[in-house]
């Protein structure tokens, strides 16, 4: 398949790339990683007027820490998350999320940002970036608005972001001390999108109960999804077999899977509720 024909355009800077948008508006589509665009283009699922290359923009690829956030610039690459110092030590579960996603070859060319605004339900990115209140900034000539995750996903590859509008940062909340992290995944063959997929986080008190945790779902619904009442039902437990029993049983409560090839609604139903058990398992034990 060869992509249809299109105007390219490789801008050096954001004012530039912003500039582009504004002037083409839904016309032009934006290329970061390509990994989820360029198949599109080549089965002329997108037919874009212009294409916008964004991959000289030096700009938008950082990971720093500033003061209780972990700021990503939305051009960083999977593989940069995957192996970062900075990353490891300030939000860990970032890191592990990072190596399920797809290939080698993949996680080196496809970013964060481009994950993000693509939308797909069953990636890790929006998962990960539903289950720790990740905030978005979204960028456009008329200046920056700030969107949580868990209100940009809209459905199924749609998103909050405008025509003209571009994701420019991800900032995710620094993880506390004497905090766990879980991610369990179910798929075909390593590699392969999510059929279900599961993060968590669960912090500890001194005693080393539970006081804070929260969990999202992927590939079960039509966006991530944060399940709140988890968080209740940890709450004071030390990840004991009856309180994960319960969070289990809720995620398969507040899922509403559809069918396909892969599984039935009913079985990634059930899959929420088994990989939730698994990844608040390994959130909630104690360190040797």
């Amino acid at each position: 398949m060869k992509p249809p024909s299109f105007l390219y355009a490789c801008p050096r800077s954001l004012d530039e790339s912003l500039a582009l948008l504004a002037e083409h508006g839904e016309g032009a589509k934006l290329l970061a990683g390509g990994q989820s665009l360029v198949p599109l283009l080549n089965l002329r699922l997108a037919e874009p007027r212009v294409l916008i290359d964004l991959n000289r923009l030096s700009e938008l690829s950082y990971v720093r820490r500033d003061g209780g956030a972990l700021r990503i610039g939305a051009m960083t690459r999977h593989r940069d998350l995957e192996i970062s110092a900075v990353v490891a030590v300030a939000e860990p579960l970032l890191a592990r999320a990072a190596r399920e996603i797809g290939h080698l070859a993949i996680r080196n060319r496809g970013t964060i940002g481009g994950s993000l605004a693509h939308a797909d339900p069953a990636a890790e990115w929006p998962l990960v970036a539903v289950a720790l209140d990740a905030q978005l900034t979204l960028r456009s000539v008329a200046g920056a608005r700030t969107m949580a995750a868990r209100d940009f996903f809209v459905g199924p590859l749609t998103t909050a972001l405008e025509p003209t509008e571009m994701l420019t940062e991800v900032a995710f909340p620094a993880a506390p001390p004497d905090s766990g992290f879980g991610f369990s995944e179910l798929s075909r063959r390593p590699g392969d999108f999510a059929i279900v997929a599961v993060a968590c986080r669960v912090v500890r008190d001194e005693s080393g109960a539970c006081r804070a945790s929260t969990l999202a779902v992927g590939g079960a619904h039509g966006t991530p999804i944060h399940v709140a009442e988890v968080e209740g039902i940890l709450r004071g437990s030390h990840g004991e077999a009856d309180a994960l029993r319960s969070a289990a049983e809720a995620v398969t409560r507040r899922v509403d899977p559809g069918s396909d090839v892969h599984g039935s609604a009913d079985y990634r139903r059930r899959m929420a509720g088994v990989l939730a058990r698994r990844a608040l398992g390994e959130a909630c034990a104690v360190p040797a």
